[in-house]
Parts: C-alpha cells; sequence; structure tokens
C-alpha cells in the first residue's frame, strides 16, 4: 500500500470520526452532560483539524485522484463534489464559530448556531465518505502531480 493510498484512506477516517463524535456530543447535551459534551466536541474539532492538515500534505506532497468512473457520471460527479467541497467550506465557517463562542461562553448563540452547524457537518460527512467510496472503491483511477511538483517542477 502506497502513500497515495493511505493518505485518503486515513483523512476519510478522520472525518468520519468527527462526525461520529459530533453526534455523540449532540446526545451528551441534549442529556445535561456539558462537560462530557465540551470533551467530545474538543476531540470532534481536533479529529477535523487532522483531517484538514492530511488533505492538504496529500495536495500538496502527493496529488489528488482523478474520477475514473464512466463518461456518463463525470459530470454528475463534479456536481456532488462542488456540492461537498462548498459544504465542507460553509462547515468549517460554522464550526469554528460555533467553538469561538463556546469557549467565549455565549451559550445562548453557541446553542443556536450549533445545531445547524451539526446538520451541515453530517452532511459534509456524508458527501465526503461519498467521494471516497466513488474515487477509491468503486473507480479506482489515476492522480494528478503534487501542487508541489506542478509549481516547481
Amino acid at each position: 500500500m502506497s502513500w497515495y493510498d493511505i493518505f485518503p484512506l486515513v483523512s476519510t477516517s478522520f472525518i468520519l470520526i468527527s462526525g461520529i463524535l459530533v453526534a455523540i456530543g449532540w446526545r451528551l447535551i441534549i442529556k445535561k452532560k456539558r462537560e462530557a459534551h465540551e470533551k467530545v466536541m474538543v476531540a470532534a474539532a481536533i479529529a477535523a483539524t487532522l483531517f484538514f492538515i492530511i488533505y492538504v500534505s496529500r495536495t500538496i506532497f502527493v496529488g489528488n485522484t482523478m474520477f475514473n468512473g464512466p463518461e456518463s457520471l463525470k459530470t454528475v460527479y463534479l456536481i456532488f463534489l462542488l456540492f461537498h467541497i462548498v459544504l465542507a467550506t460553509v462547515a468549517a465557517v460554522f464550526g469554528i464559530t460555533t467553538l469561538t463562542l463556546a469557549y467565549r461562553k455565549n451559550f445562548a448563540k453557541h446553542r443556536k448556531v450549533g445545531r445547524t452547524t451539526s446538520l451541515i457537518w453530517f452532511a459534509t460527512v456524508v458527501t465526503g465518505v461519498t467521494v471516497y467510496v466513488l474515487l477509491y472503491l468503486c473507480y479506482p483511477g489515476g492522480h494528478t502531480k503534487p501542487v508541489i511538483q506542478a509549481i516547481f517542477g
């Protein structure tokens, strides 16, 4: 197994772990277990951050994966991927906002924004895992040049 195979599996695992932890954290706060909620949500944020670091590292040093499925699905896949990227970006902004509100102990706003953030995050996790399945399990394909190689040759 090469770095090309390991990076996507590990990064997708972290995003899935993050989503599971957010679900657990949501359940904990419903049960009024605030301290446990805080710990689990910090762990979820750490898992999401590890995903991001691995994803960016892979893009820079290894390259990304091109869709290798049937040409008839390529447009649908690219629209789905764009939806996932936009969703992930929105989720990241909402996540940072939600964590900041909690850190500042503005729990009224944290509660309102947190619900929305969680739902967006769940959708991001599902679409992210779907992208992984399509690119690495259903239609394994070639990858592009690493960004660092594309820039510096």
